[in-house]
């Protein structure tokens, strides 16, 4: 009775790591581009991702993702910009390090997937739906948060627009190889 037991410990270690993998930290990154004073536009980066994600097409109720990125790891190639972004005016780097989502479920779309969860930003939870591709072990993800719904950057819309897009490309490789 004991081996039985040992014997499917192992085995159900053995299989929920072969799915585990970790995130390429060089080439993920999270684009963003916000309108600024109405006829611009600011593109931006975050580039310090990392966390767990679990991922398996043939499993999706299995699957996770627990993603943090740096919020002081903010570049909109403008170091003046920059630091006032890192400010309490907008991320709040100092007091909100991260910004995470963590999904809650992930289904299959019409062609792609959908990643469903939390977001979490300057103190600030939101349920959010990311639509996503998956190839070559990068999960390329594009959708639209309202910055005022997470108390980011006051309530002044001439200077700032409220509407950003984020773009992810998430390169992700198996921990067991």
């Amino acid at each position: 009775m004991k081996n039985r037991i040992l014997f499917a410990l192992i085995v159900s270690v053995g299989l929920s790591s072969a799915y585990s993998q970790s995130i390429n930290r060089e080439i993920s990154i999270v684009n963003f581009s916000i309108s600024n004073m109405k006829f611009k536009t600011v593109n931006g980066t975050f580039k310090e991702m990392e966390g767990v994600i679990n991922f398996d097409v043939a499993d999706l109720e299995s699957s996770s993702m627990d993603v943090c990125i740096s919020s002081s790891s903010v570049d909109t190639d403008n170091k003046k910009r920059d630091q006032h972004l890192r400010t309490e005016d907008f991320f709040d780097s100092e007091k909100y390090p991260e910004i995470c989502f963590k999904s809650t479920s992930i289904k299959q779309s019409e062609n792609n997937f959908i990643a469903i969860g939390e977001l979490s930003m300057h103190g600030v939870t939101k349920s959010v739906k990311i639509p996503f591709s998956f190839q070559d072990n990068t999960f390329y993800g594009s959708f639209t948060i309202n910055r005022k719904d997470f108390g980011v950057g006051g309530n002044g819309t001439f200077m700032v627009g409220n509407e950003v897009l984020l773009n992810i490309t998430c390169k992700i490789e198996n921990s067991n190889e």
